[in-house]
């Protein structure tokens, strides 16, 4: 019998891992649209590029936090499609609780951020 693995097992995530999982929250998608949600949930600070991106995406998928999809049938065939298995979505969701709890940390100790060049 196959061991159960708790999301907080896996993480944290790596920055990449954890963009790519955001971008295939909402459903699948191909290479070139995960790479496009990216930026654009990044407001363009974070750009994934093909081979980062198929890097990260083997790699959650032999940690099997996602999984290949069904293509669309008026889609070009050689497009892949990927999706965030049931696990992949309990990690995500792990990831954004750690992230949420870390962040609150920072405001109870009233830890302030500047500009560039504050002290």
């Amino acid at each position: 019998m196959p061991k159960r693995i708790h999301p907080d097992d896996m993480l944290p995530l790596t920055p990449r891992m954890l963009h790519v999982m955001l971008a295939l929250a909402e459903g699948p998608r191909h290479g070139y649209a995960i790479m496009e949600e990216v930026e654009t949930c990044s407001s363009g600070r974070v750009r994934v590029g093909p081979g980062t991106l198929y890097e990260a995406l083997q790699s959650l998928q032999r940690k099997n936090l996602v999984e290949l999809a069904p293509s669309k049938p008026e889609d070009d065939p050689r497009r892949r499609y990927h999706k965030l298995t049931e696990l992949g979505r309990k990690v995500l969701q792990a990831e954004a609780n750690r992230l949420s709890d870390l962040v609150q940390a920072l405001k109870d100790k009233k830890v302030q951020f500047g500009g560039v060049g504050s002290a």
